[in-house]
């Protein structure tokens, strides 16, 4: 057990108590490191699910209309060249990210699209990083073993709107009205409510599809203070912009959405946003396809709360009857009230359930996975029938492809792009899709 997790578990309050220890340290590094974000025009995005993906769209959407931009995220960090983020967090350590932020800044980035979590901003390590547009995907339940409530973890995340010049928010969150009250000018995005609205769409297995209007306000220079928010759209010619992506999913409308918005705040063209946004190919652990020839699906992607859970499996619900099998567990010391939902979640939507480890830490890995398979029992799965807890994470992802018959669909979730696994003896190797990808070839061979 760290020394961390020690006064975690016996001092009362400990978080907060320690608030003013990060927020000195993240002054420290950002004098050390010359305040780095005030050399770009920074873009910072936060929510519950879909912070990764809209912020690989962002980034490469600004890149392809050649902007030069720089990307944090929780997959990778980079400018042109992006290098793996292997770290177990989002929004990395104060000084980790000061570094990161110099590099990016002196590879002569314009901008900067920064993943921001509720933790970094409760720990206020983005601290001398001026944020001109801030995005919000959505807020559901996460990280309350951390924020004990949803407020306190939904108010976090509006620390980021106070600071920002300009706001980017779904309004088809039902947190919405929280974050447009912290923000002078902002634009609303959704499917069904927004300014800029989804309209026409078309999900589909390799992407999604669909249009959204704007009112053309004659500004054609990225800078302008004349955005497209609430209240200052100017009368003109509506414009629609066609939108196609190569993720699927109905969250990606709304990622994508909020990139669309992003881009028209920033000035760019239509051409400019549509290319962009459909250069995009995928996000490494996002509904990422693992196709050795098999004549079933196998996808792996990293949702790991209920809400990302449910929207995963909204997204391949099949045209046809077509059996899922889902592979997930649940991190340790993380979220334990929402074990059993999830089990549940995985039950309803699944006609096979394996539950696995994932990232246990110190507690017991058969401990997590019980609550978990206790969700699912509650909704009829039987052990040892349509429900398996097997640990062994290698073991579990080679049990859901001898089960897969033609058609089927495996889902492989919760680890998504991460590449190790984090077990009471430290950090141990272990990556989804590499794992995944040896046993098809090896099924295949046979």
């Amino acid at each position: 057990m760290s020394v961390k997790t020690f006064l975690m578990d016996r001092v009362p309050n400990y978080n907060n108590l320690v608030i003013p220890y990060h927020k000195l340290k993240a002054m420290v590094m950002a004098h050390k490191y010359k305040f780095p974000g005030k050399e770009m025009r920074v873009i910072g995005v936060t929510g519950t699910n879909g912070k990764t993906s809209t912020c690989f769209m962002i980034w490469k959407m600004l890149n392809s209309a050649c902007h030069k931009a720089g990307l944090m995220t929780t997959v990778a960090w980079g400018v042109d060249k992006l290098e793996e983020q292997i770290e177990h967090m989002t929004t990395v350590d104060t000084e980790t990210l000061n570094q990161r932020m110099r590099k990016i800044a002196e590879s002569g980035a314009e901008f900067l699209v920064l993943e921001i979590t509720s933790h970094a901003l409760a720990q206020n390590r983005i601290f001398g990083v001026p944020i001109e547009i801030a995005v919000m995907t959505n807020v559901t339940h996460e990280h309350l073993d951390y924020h004990k409530t949803f407020e306190n973890y939904r108010d976090a995340k509006r620390k980021l709107f106070k600071v920002a010049k300009y706001g980017v928010i779904n309004e088809d969150d039902k947190s919405w009205s929280y974050f447009a009250d912290d923000v002078e000018e902002y634009i609303t995005y959704g499917i069904n409510n927004g300014i800029l609205k989804a309209e026409d769409v078309e999900l589909l297995a390799e992407g999604v599809r669909y249009k959204t209007e704007f009112v053309d306000t004659g500004d054609s220079k990225i800078g302008s203070d004349d955005g497209v928010g609430n209240n200052n759209v100017k009368s003109g010619k509506p414009q629609t912009i066609e939108i196609r992506t190569h993720i699927p999913g109905k969250f990606t409308v709304y990622n994508s959405l909020a990139a669309v918005a992003v881009g028209l705040k920033l000035g760019l063209s239509v051409s400019q946003i549509e290319k962009g946004i459909s250069a995009l190919e995928s996000v490494e652990g996002r509904m990422n396809r693992v196709n050795e020839g098999q004549d079933f699906e196998v996808i792996v992607d990293y949702a790991h709360t209920p809400d990302a859970f449910l929207k995963v499996f909204e997204s391949v619900v099949p045209g046809k009857k077509r059996r899922i099998i889902s592979l997930f567990g649940g991190a340790g010391r993380r979220d334990e009230s929402t074990r059993a939902e999830r089990g549940e979640i995985g039950a309803k939507n699944s006609d096979i359930v394996i539950v696995t480890e994932d990232d246990s830490r110190d507690e017991d890995r058969m401990v997590i996975a019980e609550e978990f398979a206790k969700g699912a029992e509650n909704c009829g799965k039987v052990l040892g029938k349509d429900l398996f807890i097997i640990l062994d994470r290698e073991e579990a992802i080679q049990k859901a492809i001898d089960l897969a018959k033609k058609d089927d669909i495996i889902l492989v979730l919760g680890k998504g792009h991460e590449k190790t696994i984090l077990r009471a003896e430290g950090a141990v190797p272990f990556e989804d899709l590499k794992v995944t990808r040896k046993i098809l070839k090896k099924k295949m061979k046979k």
